[in-house]
């Protein structure tokens, strides 16, 4: 089983994923489990605040190492081998590849920073990796820890159920094949024959063939890599 620990200001925003769709499934299925922890619990004091302005001026607050790094430790009480993951718009960028690798570990603790983000030295010397989810900015990291978990545990043997992974976008290198349901015509527009031939080597071709024109059309910059 894969367990995700969350460290986050906002707990309840991960209640989406945790009570719905394929990731909620997979938890129910003890594939996978997801633990949220608020930081605020960690301030050590009675405001409960765990940001500061930031050394040298400037807006915005940053969070601060003590509460951060207590809550890591507590984690890896249980967990001493987690993997720590920042959510930050200057990591390493969340690709298929990358959520195959993260799927294969066991543990994968992700930190969501909020307003400026947090003291660099936490980035130093407790994250081992800075993943982002592409070159924009959000408000926090609640957003792209969830879209981690979920490029990530769908990557895992049973969350799916009957649904194959292997023909998914970039799965392959390429992206995914046009795909067709009832009503057989629609507006004049009729489903490909092939799909309807039943001959499963033909569809198979078929389908590896748009794939390929699919790709070139849209992100021919894959099949340059």
């Amino acid at each position: 089983m894969l367990r995700f620990d969350v460290i986050t200001l906002f707990p309840e925003m991960f209640r989406a994923i945790k009570e719905e769709g394929v990731i909620a499934r997979g938890i129910k299925k003890s594939l996978l489990s997801i633990n949220t922890w608020q930081l605020r619990e960690f301030s050590g004091n009675k405001y409960r605040n765990i940001d500061d302005a930031p050394y040298g001026g400037g807006a915005g607050m940053v969070m601060q190492v003590k509460p951060i790094r207590d809550c890591i430790k507590k984690i890896k009480q249980k967990n001493p081998n987690t993997s720590v993951i920042y959510l930050s718009p200057q990591g390493e960028k969340l690709n298929h590849k990358l959520a195959l690798e993260l799927s294969q570990l066991e543990s994968l603790t992700l930190l969501c920073g909020r307003y400026e983000g947090v003291d660099e030295r936490v980035i130093e010397h407790d994250v081992d990796k800075e993943i982002s989810i592409g070159d924009y900015v959000i408000s926090g990291g609640e957003l792209g820890a969830m879209v981690l978990i979920d490029a990530v545990s769908r990557q895992l043997s049973g969350v799916l159920g009957n649904q194959d992974s292997l023909c998914d976008s970039f799965a392959n290198g390429l992206l995914d094949y046009p795909h067709y349901t009832r009503p057989e015509t629609i507006d004049g527009q009729s489903v490909p024959e092939v799909l309807l031939s039943g001959h499963q080597a033909k569809i198979d071709a078929w389908r590896t063939e748009q794939a390929n024109k699919n790709t070139q059309k849209k992100r021919a910059d894959l099949l340059k890599k």
